[in-house]
């Protein structure tokens, strides 16, 4: 029996409904690439002084695809599978950039006998769960699907799908959210995590590779 596989996932928790969308990955993506760009004084700030200055966590970006596919669901002849595809799943994803259409509907019924006083959407809070140890609040930025299977009713039955996921962190947020604290204790993680790997570093330049330093006497 080999090890037990953690599956990624996206959980979106809306305000409005206590229970939580779950998107389980049906396959880990193979690669995920993670973009980081420094909240920092630029050349054009003036003082010299500003040079080192961070004025914030990075904004990182992480890309990724993941892949539908019923065909197993519908080998075992699965109702859901048979009868709509993978609609479901990609239904779900997409639901994480569409405002909720009852609000719309609220908004338009207000605009129609003259309120100016309408409700802004906002996205649910979402979650980018990638293993114990990294569990991020996220923005869902934007996704690209390509389906390449049909049925013959032509619900599609396989799709590849790019996620892009804007990391959300305490320089986003309000104190009050969450996610200020969840990416706060995140970050601690990753501190502690970057002592023990210098420390492990620094034992491999003081000697753990068995050379004699430049210079030594032998």
């Amino acid at each position: 029996m080999g090890p037990h596989l953690v599956k990624g996932a996206l959980v979106a928790i809306d305000p409005a409904n206590p229970l939580a969308s779950v998107i389980v990955f049906q396959y880990n993506p193979s690669t995920l690439t993670r973009d980081l760009q420094a909240r920092a004084a630029t050349g054009d700030d003036g003082a010299r002084s500003e040079a080192m200055r961070l004025f914030g966590a990075p904004v990182e970006t992480i890309t990724m695809e993941v892949e539908l596919d019923a065909t197993d669901q519908l080998e075992r002849a699965s109702g859901l599978a048979t009868n709509v595809g993978i609609y479901p799943q990609l239904s779900a994803l997409e639901m994480l950039v569409y405002p909720k259409s009852a609000l719309v509907i609220a908004n338009t019924l207000r605009a129609a006998t003259g309120s100016i006083e309408l409700i802004g959407p906002t996205a649910p809070f979402t979650l980018l769960i990638w293993g114990y140890k990294r569990v991020l609040p996220v923005r869902l930025a934007s996704l690209s699907i390509t389906e390449e299977a049909y049925d013959s009713s032509l619900n599609p039955i396989r799709a590849r799908v790019q996620l892009v996921l804007r990391v959300l962190s305490y320089s986003d947020l309000q104190v009050s959210n969450p996610g200020y604290t969840l990416f706060l204790i995140n970050q601690v993680a990753r501190e502690a995590l970057a002592v023990i790997g210098s420390v492990q570093s620094l034992g491999g330049v003081l000697g753990g590779s068995g050379n004699t330093p430049v210079g030594a006497n032998p």
